[in-house]
């Protein structure tokens, strides 16, 4: 899962475009962001987990992967890069991605371009949803990783999120395999997505 995915769905206007923020920044975080990123984790991760996690499984997630001091240790982590969404001074969304070999055998398997990124979180506060904010996450993802030498992105999504895949399927990408994704108690079932960038 891309944790599970998106939690967002951008607006399309009558040309078929995904509708823009107009004061939108994107920009690497900085420890300055670590609490509002943590803040912002805790209210989107549950959001895009399927019908059947429950409360407990997220709350574990939450405090053993999107606590403060993990998003920390994801700043200080040269292999990971973090995005923010900005309007101001709030997040208004975010990614992370994580460059190199994947470490689960079934993406290896999967994935048919090297090198490679992962997108491992791509999150907008629901407030936002609309506004453009992932479109404008996605544009600078894709952007840093070809600018990187990276030939492909790849991502998981839940099977069970049509929202968050149909976002992805707009952005470029197409499923190549299927993962397992670890929630609190439960092993979920991914889709494994990739894009070329060149």
């Amino acid at each position: 899962m891309s944790d599970p995915g998106t939690s967002t769905s951008p607006r399309r206007t009558g040309a078929g475009r995904e509708a823009a923020a107009p004061t939108l920044a994107v920009r690497p975080a900085t420890t300055d962001d670590v609490p509002a990123l943590a803040e912002l984790a805790a209210l989107t991760f549950p959001l895009a987990c399927p019908p059947g996690s429950t409360e407990q499984d997220q709350r574990e997630f939450v405090a053993a992967h999107l606590s403060r001091d993990r998003f920390a240790q994801y700043l200080a982590d040269p292999a990971r890069e973090v995005l923010v969404a900005a309007d101001g001074v709030p997040l208004l969304g975010y990614t992370m991605t994580v460059a190199g070999e994947p470490s689960d055998a079934d993406v290896r398997a999967a994935i048919r371009l090297r090198p490679t990124v992962e997108l491992s979180k791509c999150y907008v506060h629901p407030e936002q949803h609309g506004r453009g904010v992932a479109g404008a996450l996605m544009a600078a993802v894709l952007a840093r990783a070809a600018a990187s030498g990276a030939a492909g992105v790849w991502l998981g999504v839940n099977q069970l999120n049509a929202r968050a895949q149909a976002f992805y399927r707009r952005s470029g990408f197409e499923v190549v395999g299927t993962k397992h994704f670890q929630v609190g108690g439960r092993l979920e079932d991914d889709f494994v997505l990739e894009r070329a960038l060149r």
